[in-house]
């Protein structure tokens, strides 16, 4: 599997809501159709990870094509998560990309 690491902010108050809202996602066919293999929430000091698994290494073409797409669900849950995770460095934002983490290393076991 491949990973996509997407990194924000958020306040501890709000992580039962966003809790909520991928868990009503992920309980529809929605990550089925966009790819996702498993998806996992983490937080360290206010700072949010989404990582994002998938078959392929092109994850975050794959998030990007959610966009165009504008699958209402996918729509909805980054409006609904717009007041609670932050941008993490919102002066650089200018699209999704920009959240992305880049893996600069990486080790796998042999098979």
């Amino acid at each position: 599997m491949h990973s996509t690491v997407i990194v924000n902010r958020v306040a501890d108050e709000v992580i039962p809501e966003v809790t909520r809202l991928f868990g009503e996602l992920d309980a529809t066919d929605f990550p089925y159709r966009m790819g996702t293999r498993r998806r996992q929430l983490f937080s360290y000091h206010g700072v949010y990870f989404h990582i994002q698994d998938f078959l392929s290494e092109n994850g975050t073409a794959v998030i990007d094509q959610a966009w165009k797409e504008a699958d209402p669900r996918f729509v909805k849950i980054c409006a609904d998560l717009d007041p609670l995770v932050k941008k993490y460095a919102p002066e650089r934002w200018r699209s999704t990309a920009d959240q992305i983490a880049t893996r600069f290393y990486l080790w796998e076991a042999s098979a």
